[in-house]
């Protein structure tokens, strides 16, 4: 597969889009109060899997929609400062982080450029566990104020569908 720079071809492409623009009014603060989490999967378009519109939700992606401090720094502003009070935790079927196998990729990117990772992947064996896990380190941390609107689901890729996740 060959590769060719997008910026471009997007940069043309916002200019279109910018001649019918019509959003300017949305307001910062999520209509919905709700933030959503979620992997940065290119197959994931959050807005139409959730029916979503633009000014609805605050989408926090990252790769495997991992509660990580970087997600609970945008939570607590979310929450804090911009008036939400829900969260949807949304992890999927066939990500990349499944099985993989993290001690020999932080191995190989350290023989690769002679600096030790200082972060984690994050990589699972199950997804439905994974957002089990992320729903706990909402549970746990001090800065998240509202913590009665979480939950969590597995999107299934093959069929489009949310299967929600129990909390342990």
């Amino acid at each position: 597969m060959s590769f060719s720079p997008s910026a471009d071809e997007l940069l043309e492409r916002n200019r279109s889009y910018a001649e019918s623009f019509d959003d300017s009014a949305l307001q910062v603060h999520p209509t919905r109060g709700l933030a959503l989490v979620t992997c940065m999967d290119s197959r994931i378009d959050a807005f139409q899997v959730m029916g979503l519109a633009n000014g609805e939700a605050h989408i926090i992606r990252n790769a495997g929609g991992v509660v990580t401090d970087d997600a609970i720094r945008s939570l607590c502003l979310s929450q804090m400062y911009l008036g939400t009070r829900e969260i949807m935790l949304v992890h999927h079927t066939d990500c990349g982080l499944h099985n993989l196998d993290e001690a020999a990729f932080r191995a190989k990117l350290e023989a690769e450029t002679g600096v030790k990772p200082w972060w984690s992947l994050e990589a699972f064996t199950d997804p439905y566990a994974d957002v089990r896990q992320s729903m706990e380190r909402i549970a746990m941390t001090p800065f998240i104020p509202h913590k009665d609107l979480v939950r969590g689901f597995v999107y299934d890729v093959r069929d489009g569908l949310l299967k929600e996740v129990e909390a342990a």
